[in-house]
């Protein structure tokens, strides 16, 4: 079994915000794959199902980003799951172009409270994640009111195919092959991804 955690804030207001992504890659997940993710425990909504011949717990934790770890560890704790390699946590990234994936083993938080608290509850920064690009906070802005912000039009349709990637990156890593997964998907965006972003 592998939990999918994907990072983000509960509550209307920050629905479909830069810093939601992670729920929006769960949601999108729990769409293709007929999994309902309703069930309220260990600080989450949880929902069982199956993707590809793997049995996966979808997981949006509900205690605020910056207490993320809280949920994961006790969710990881429940399953009996093995965090370094039975664990996928999908978050936003600032510092990657707008819909670009990072596909990383370990880590360092890089600055996201998020991850932070993670591994500050799990004791280790080795975890499988996948980091979706949201884009570069612009000179001036508050970096909380950038990542609360919305999409753009432009933006959200690049987000829709690299939510389509997020599926090809996970059905991968979940047959265990990390390493192609790492190699297919962190690349660059397309000079013609890059320009609509602009």
């Amino acid at each position: 079994m592998v939990i999918i955690a994907g990072l983000g804030n509960p509550t209307r207001e920050y629905e479909n915000t830069r810093h939601n992504i992670g729920f929006m890659a769960v949601d999108a997940l729990a769409d293709k794959y007929n999994i309902h993710v309703m069930d309220c425990k260990h600080k989450a909504l949880l929902g069982k199902g199956m993707i590809g011949g793997t049995k996966v717990v979808l997981m949006k934790p509900l205690t605020y980003m910056n207490l993320s770890g809280e949920a994961i560890r006790a969710v990881v704790n429940y399953y009996k799951v093995d965090a370094e390699s039975e664990l996928i946590v999908i978050y936003d990234d600032i510092s990657l172009d707008v819909g670009q994936l990072r596909i990383r083993k370990k880590g360092s938080a890089g600055g996201h409270n998020g991850i932070k608290n993670i591994i500050a509850n799990l004791g280790s920064d080795t975890f499988l994640r996948i980091k979706i690009g949201v884009g570069e906070k612009p000179k001036g802005y508050d970096l909380a009111d950038y990542v609360l912000g919305h999409f753009d039009k432009e933006e959200q349709a690049v987000m829709a195919e690299s939510l389509a990637k997020v599926d090809g990156a996970v059905n991968l890593m979940l047959e265990g092959r990390v390493d192609m997964a790492m190699n297919q998907y962190n690349v660059k965006n397309s000079p013609k991804e890059a320009t609509q972003t602009t």
